[in-house]
């Protein structure tokens, strides 16, 4: 379990690092504090890509907590998101944020006619309108861009059973707490 976890982990790093990359020649960002394409309410999840959450509550021994708090709550929007803490954005857990949470506004797909086309929200469409358009035209000449279905593709070649099917977010992150839970149950191992 700690080796998928890692393996995750490892993903999302460079994922992460292809991300400032993108942000840094392109100078698209969310604006601070927005947060608000978190707020949708039929935002997917696989369960592998929460593994290295439902370890660290597992490690703090929050996951039990946290389950309950899952299986009690009929909420449609992410329970990890905490609207009213400071910071950048709303995100309670940013560390251990999902795969499309990553990608989301920083990624890429390719559309019917083989070319790259931005996956953003309307809010940096609009209001980085100029910043947006040069973007677009650069991928299109061969400026680089992380891929969500290359992303999605080397999650599943991590574990395919944790991948084969996707989630509301709030039903991912506890089947992700109840396999680390499940894992553990019938070993000696100790975290």
């Amino acid at each position: 379990m700690e080796e998928k976890a890692a393996e995750v982990s490892s993903l999302f790093t460079r994922l992460d690092a292809e991300i400032a990359a993108f942000q840094g020649w392109s100078g698209l960002h969310c604006q601070w504090g927005c947060g608000k394409c978190c707020f949708k309410p039929d935002i997917e999840a696989t369960i592998l890509e929460f593994i290295p959450f439902a370890l660290h509550l597992k490690k703090e021994k929050k996951a039990e907590d946290w389950l309950e708090r899952l299986k009690k709550s009929d909420a449609s929007v992410c329970l990890i998101l905490n609207p009213t803490q400071g910071g950048a954005g709303m995100c309670s857990q940013y560390q251990h944020r999902g795969l499309i949470c990553r990608l989301f506004g920083y990624s890429a797909r390719t559309n019917k006619y083989g070319q790259k086309e931005i996956i953003t929200c309307q809010i940096i469409k609009t209001e980085q309108e100029t910043s947006f358009m040069e973007a677009q035209q650069s991928l299109n000449s061969g400026r680089t861009i992380p891929g969500m279905s290359d992303y999605y593709m080397q999650l599943r070649g991590i574990d395919f059973e944790l991948t084969k099917e996707v989630y509301p977010i709030n039903l991912a992150i506890r089947k992700a707490i109840e396999t680390v839970l499940q894992y553990y149950a019938y070993r000696d191992e100790v975290l």
